[in-house]
């Protein structure tokens, strides 16, 4: 590795999809700067990474200057531990196994040539902070969510304005660049949320914000110039984004699951801008009742579609979705359902017209980027937020579906409107117009001298500075 050994970061992951693919991407970026990236999550996921990708545990790979490295620690369960049922069960449990791993791995680092001179976390695992802040490590939080969240949760864990509450549940919320309706704020922060263990989970990264020494944000200045502008007054905050633009020339990838091989194939095939691109991700689980909906919809219709319909997660216990009778043979002219998908391939192709989206941040900056409209189908969390954003603020939207706090059924003859509104016609084309105009901004923030690249720049001497005292 040359004479002057490289400046070593720890990066931890908690082991969801939407977590390990942006800090993956930041990982990449450091090593290809020359930096010795360790990336570290749970050897469940680490399972799923290896069986699709071309990377092994503890294996070195060379990176642009630098290395990266995968490192998977066990979470000492059986596989059908109870404690694996609920996140509210497991998530002490990983806290406890993850603490002690990451504690030895710094010491048996101390007595090499490459300490850990940083470690960055993600925002379910706000305990790596206090871990580093043990041995007296510096660390920086990767926000993965857009500043507007960020801004929620920081203004509600301060108290600094009213939120929604048992008495009042109905009340708008001021933020200070933009005014949220109670069903538009991050719903794991709403009394009435199904998921309130998120909301809990997520506050106490807010508690030990002070510990990191820098937040980076998966976004751009552009983008969300004034959430940025506002919360940099209380902390020292970085736009890095979109991290999955810059490219690294490297084609290592954190997803789950193969692709399956004949998607782009299929994508060549068909006309330009006409197929809708389906997925909700790789969390969310839709009733049936609405895949039926979905399904009716895109037939009656008849736009041509691209549908990810993935199995359910294997701890979550649910059924696997069915589609109606008789739905694949209507279709097979014009669509096309898989388990899986390479997204941001997909969403780059020029074939596809618009993406029916379950608005996570990855989706939400993957649609923007790529120039791509969207029709709004959030589920929980900082999806409502996302909506409210591509939709009335960014105009790249339409909205489709509502969160599942507010259990309601979307019906067919919806479906059927709003594919045929994205997709032809005056709105579509002012949708295509605007999702132009934001991929064309967030090409410029990570293009030499853009606003991201600076910012990965001075986070990078940062680390350097840090590393040498």
């Amino acid at each position: 590795m040359g004479s002057k050994a490289p400046i070593h970061v720890l990066l931890v992951s908690f082991p969801g999809q939407g977590h390990i693919n942006p800090l993956l991407r930041l990982g990449k970026c450091l090593a290809a700067k020359g930096l010795f990236v360790t990336f570290v999550t749970t050897e469940d996921a680490g399972k799923d990474m290896t069986a699709s990708n071309n990377i092994t545990h503890k294996s070195v790979t060379p990176v642009g200057d630098g290395f990266l490295k995968f490192e998977f620690f066990d979470e000492c369960l059986k596989p059908n531990d109870p404690i694996k049922k609920s996140p509210s069960t497991l998530t002490p449990h990983v806290e406890l196994v993850g603490k002690k791993f990451i504690s030895q791995m710094i010491k048996q680092h101390e007595a090499t040539n490459i300490p850990i001179s940083c470690i960055i976390n993600n925002p379910f695992y706000p305990w790596v902070v206090d871990v580093a802040s043990d041995h007296g490590i510096p660390s920086a939080l990767l926000w993965i969510q857009s500043t507007a969240v960020f801004s929620a949760y920081y203004h509600y864990f301060h108290k600094l304005i009213p939120f929604p509450s048992n008495t009042e549940p109905y009340i708008d919320v001021q933020l200070p660049s933009i005014l949220l309706k109670y069903n538009e704020i991050p719903d794991f922060l709403h009394p009435s949320s199904p998921f309130p263990f998120f909301g809990t989970l997520i506050l106490e990264q807010f508690k030990n914000l002070s510990k990191p020494f820098c937040v980076l944000v998966d976004t751009f200045d552009e983008l969300e110039h004034d959430s940025i502008k506002n919360l940099s007054k209380y902390i020292p905050i970085r736009s890095i984004g979109p991290l999955f633009k810059i490219d690294t020339k490297t084609n290592i990838s954190g997803n789950f699951f193969m692709p399956d091989d004949c998607i782009i194939g299929w994508l060549n095939s068909r006309p330009l801008a006409s197929v809708v691109y389906i997925s909700f991700g790789s969390i969310v689980h839709l009733p049936q009742k609405q895949v039926d909906e979905i399904a009716y919809g895109l037939v009656n219709s008849k736009v041509s579609f691209l549908w990810v319909l993935k199995p359910p997660h294997k701890h979550l216990e649910l059924q696997p979705h069915f589609l109606p009778n008789g739905f694949i043979e209507e279709t097979s002219n014009k669509g096309k359902v898989v388990q899986w998908s390479p997204q941001e391939q997909v969403l780059a192709h020029p074939s596809v017209a618009c993406f029916l989206t379950h608005c996570g941040w990855n989706s939400s900056t993957e649609a923007l980027t790529l120039g791509v409209p969207v029709l709004t189908f959030p589920a929980w969390g900082d999806q409502v937020t996302n909506t409210k954003f591509l939709v009335d603020v960014l105009g790249i939207g339409v909205r489709l579906g509502y969160s599942q706090a507010e259990n309601k059924m979307v019906t067919r003859d919806e479906v059927k409107k709003c594919l045929l509104e994205a997709t032809i016609g005056s709105k579509a084309e002012e949708l295509k117009r605007n999702a132009l105009r934001w991929k064309k901004a967030a090409e410029a923030a990570v293009a030499d001298g853009g606003s991201s690249e600076r910012n990965l720049n001075a986070f990078l001497e940062d680390i350097k500075k840090l590393a040498h005292n």
